[in-house]
């Protein structure tokens, strides 16, 4: 396989990785000081992790792991050969931010009506899109 070819698949799996990082980070709700912090490195390394901008070795990949929960294999998700990595669009970003946020309720009633909340806004919605 041509040098060039394996250079750019690298490139996009550290993208990708990158890109799943800050993921799991904002579904977190941490910054990036708070995971650099965490995993023992600069907020500017950490900021160029989660961009691609410089690889991550295996071993400050399992601790980035470990501090996220998840197993690293989760990183590698969705990878698929000759495919780039999508940035999150905002829509993305504020779903993971509910998910989170609605995580975060400990008081089960107030869920239930968020909830229900959501279903009815939704169901407005399916109704004007029918319209």
């Amino acid at each position: 396989m041509p040098e060039d070819r394996q250079s750019h698949r690298a490139n996009a799996a550290d993208h990708h990785v990158g890109s799943r990082i800050r993921e799991r980070r904002v579904m977190m709700g941490l910054s990036q000081q708070q995971l650099a912090k965490m995993i023992g490195v600069t907020y500017q390394q950490a900021h160029k992790y989660e961009r691609g901008l410089n690889r991550i070795s295996a071993g400050r990949l399992f601790e980035i792991a470990q501090v996220l929960g998840v197993p690293v294999s989760w990183f590698f998700e969705g990878l698929a050969d000759g495919t780039e990595t999508q940035e999150m669009s905002h829509r993305q970003r504020m779903c993971l931010e509910l998910a989170r946020n609605f995580a975060l309720i400990d008081n089960e009633k107030h869920q239930e009506a968020l909830s229900q909340m959501a279903r009815a806004l939704a169901a407005q919605s399916q109704t004007r899109a029918q319209d």
